[in-house]
């Protein structure tokens, strides 16, 4: 099964695949061997600790390679804008109860980032609006009560 992702978020994981499989390899390697220097490898915490580095970095890679190779990417700047909200467009939402407006980016679920107003194309708010236009209203359930949010305006960068 496809995961989508955006352009971005592939961008990215091949960059970090190219940093652990370079620089940070030698540097783990590098480590192993200083460590190696010091003698009996049973009770050696150094070595230990740049081998568990050293298995989470090849599992890290394993992971990117497999993400990747699933991934369906879909760059949004290649569609046609029609104010709809699809997987990877940007969109301010206008909370009705409040005024507050809001920017997100809806992305694939391993590129959600809150602190960047990245949220996953599984999240509640994604949910509630994905396949709705501008000025329609998204109702998400909350503990607290029902949230609205309108569409302002959705963009495709």
């Amino acid at each position: 099964m496809s995961t989508p992702m955006t352009v971005e978020g592939a961008d990215a994981l091949r960059q970090e695949l190219q940093h652990r499989k370079t620089s940070l390899r030698q540097q783990i390697t590098k480590a192993i061997a200083k460590a190696r220097e010091h003698g009996d490898l049973k009770e050696n915490a150094e070595y230990h600790a740049a081998r568990e580095e050293g298995g989470f970095n090849e599992g890290r890679i394993q992971h990117i390679e497999s993400m990747l190779a699933d991934a369906q990417i879909i760059d949004v700047t290649k569609i046609t804008a029609n104010d709809k909200v699809i997987f990877g467009a940007t969109v301010t939402l206008v909370e009705m109860a409040t005024g507050n407006e809001i920017r997100y980016k809806i992305v694939g679920e391993d590129e959600a980032d809150l602190k960047s107003n990245k949220i996953s194309v599984l999240s509640p708010i994604a949910r509630s609006v994905i396949g709705k236009s501008v000025g329609d209203v998204g109702c998400v359930v909350a503990p607290n009560g029902d949230i609205e949010y309108e569409i302002d305006r959705v963009e495709y960068l």
